[in-house]
């Protein structure tokens, strides 16, 4: 019984995901869901297969350049829309954003150090209590819904 209480009390410490971090528990500026993060990656993912295959394989869906090509227009893609916008295309579709939960604003090093990680893809499948990916979690960011 006593294990039982301990664990119970240590669930309503923990709140619900997000409040470690100073952010509201549902709406806009709420850590985004899973599903939503997972959909606007698979969007940002095949448009760059796209634009990989169009430019780089020419057409060609074995050429030994697509796939290197996706990940580096993927990656690109990161660095210059999260770094300007917050968001990348997939984001923006699913009502997304990247924000600073440590800074008042993202700076460009932490939106470098997050696009290498994520590019890794192991950190980022890799969360903490929050559902944020450790390639978040090692730059103070969070992927929170913008509507």
């Amino acid at each position: 019984m006593p294990q039982e209480a301990g664990q119970q009390a240590e669930a309503d410490d923990f709140g619900y995901q997000g409040k470690r971090l100073g952010l509201p528990e549902d709406g806009v500026n709420s850590l985004a869901p899973v599903g939503r993060r997972l959909i606007a990656l698979l969007i940002d993912w095949m448009l760059c297969y796209v634009i990989a295959l169009g430019f780089i394989g020419r057409g060609d869906l074995n050429a030994a350049g697509t796939s290197l090509g996706t990940l580096a227009v993927f990656a690109a893609a990161n660095l210059l829309l999260v770094s300007t916008l917050g968001y990348t295309v997939g984001k923006r579709l699913m009502g997304l954003r990247v924000v600073s939960v440590t800074q008042p604003h993202l700076t460009p090093l932490a939106v470098v150090i997050r696009t290498l990680l994520l590019c890794l893809v192991l950190p980022a499948a890799v969360y903490d209590r929050d559902g944020r990916g450790f390639h978040d979690k090692a730059v103070g960011t969070a992927v929170v819904r913008a509507k």
